[in-house]
């Protein structure tokens, strides 16, 4: 349900996105959320909330050689990892975030032009509107994103901690690895 209107301090006028994309072509995978946390908003850095577990997940799964802090965020795309959201002009939990800008269509061709090897939506919420399909299962989806494989995961924010579950996220880490291997035994 869309609301009116967002409380000022929740959205950002004239100023660009909240916190920039990390997009470059051919990237292994790309993450996608529905919009920066306010701890990310006073951080501009991707997941900076310090109950968010993205962070940690990443390392724990293999996808970065140490943990990295979310100011770091940049260096993701020496592992040929990137970032975005749905929502590039508003900041807040889901439930805060208006309905009408979350931009599915700027995402579709984000991956258009990047043409990443795979997305991954950080939430069943984030998969919802980003494929505009309901009822998403965790892991790897059946069909593709714009050639993009498509993984469905269980959130990292602390509020979602009841769901959570780090076998998805195990999944994007060995799509992610084995294209990493494909590179070295080629090179």
């Amino acid at each position: 349900m869309a609301q009116a209107s967002l409380p000022e301090k929740r959205r950002e006028r004239g100023h660009g996105h909240l916190v920039p994309d990390l997009l470059a072509p051919g990237l292994d995978l790309v993450f996608c959320g529905t919009a920066p946390s306010p701890a990310s908003y006073a951080a501009r850095a991707y997941y900076a909330n310090p109950g968010n577990a993205f962070w940690a997940t990443l390392y724990a799964v293999g996808l970065t050689p140490e943990r990295l802090t979310p100011q770091r965020y940049p260096e993701l795309l020496s592992w040929r990892i990137g970032l975005t959201d749905l929502n590039k002009t508003e900041y807040g939990s889901d439930h805060e975030l208006s309905a009408h800008a979350m931009d599915a269509k700027a995402l579709h061709a984000k991956l258009r032009k990047y043409r990443p090897a795979a997305v991954a939506f950080t939430s069943k919420n984030a998969a919802s509107l980003g494929l505009g399909r309901k009822a998403l299962a965790y892991g790897r989806q059946a069909e593709g994103l714009e050639g993009a494989a498509v993984f469905v995961l269980a959130s990292p924010s602390g509020r979602a901690r009841s769901f959570w579950t780090l076998a998805p996220w195990c999944a994007v880490a060995a799509f992610v690895l084995e294209r990493r291997r494909q590179r070295e035994r080629q090179a």
